[in-house]
């Protein structure tokens, strides 16, 4: 069975929003190549609507190189409620957001290799509530900002187990979670 694997970057203080402005300056080849091997597991992303229309603006230009190659090759799942252009990030399949669980547990019983989740919100909170999330790989950079997008939510209650962590000379470092439990209602 395939792994559903929640890769996202977030401020040491626990915010994810707009990591372009703040994550950059700590990439280094070790934290390159620990992206590009979790990028090469996965043959597929599954993004909600908001991410993949802002990653649909950009990627498709990103080619030229093997992670960018990779990521506009393989399919893109959008979760979305309401019409989206798959045109603009091709390939690209819609999930309806009232089909989430079903027609990922599809996914995940198909053969492949891992599907692969950009940032944490709405979407993985409804996967690791439905026991359909496998891991977390949260992407932590020594950066306090002091407000923004949490990363993680009241919804996102639960337990965890610690799979590894992975530091990089940049002084940033990659925690790897497993979800256990939801908590007590």
């Amino acid at each position: 069975m395939r792994k559903i694997i929640v890769s996202t970057f977030a401020t040491l203080d626990g915010f994810i929003d707009d990591p372009h402005l703040w994550s950059l300056r700590y990439a280094d080849e070790e934290s390159g190549k620990y992206g590009l091997d979790l990028a090469l597991s996965a043959d597929a992303l599954l993004l909600g609507r908001v991410t993949w229309e802002g990653m649909a603006q950009a990627w498709p230009g990103m080619g030229g190189n093997p992670y960018g190659d990779h990521v506009n090759a393989v399919t893109k799942y959008v979760v979305a409620s309401r019409p989206v252009d798959t045109s603009a990030w091709n390939p690209t399949v819609v999930i309806p957001g009232g089909d989430l669980i079903p027609e990922v547990t599809k996914l995940k019983q198909q053969d492949g290799g891992n599907i692969l989740i950009w940032g944490n919100g709405r979407l993985t909170d409804a996967l690791a509530a439905a026991g359909l999330l496998d891991e977390y790989h949260v992407w932590v950079y020594p950066v306090i900002k002091g407000e923004g997008e949490p990363l993680f939510r009241k919804e996102s209650a639960g337990t965890l187990e610690l799979l590894g962590a992975t530091t990089f000379p940049s002084g940033a470092l990659v925690l790897t979670y497993r979800p256990l439990t939801s908590p007590p209602a």
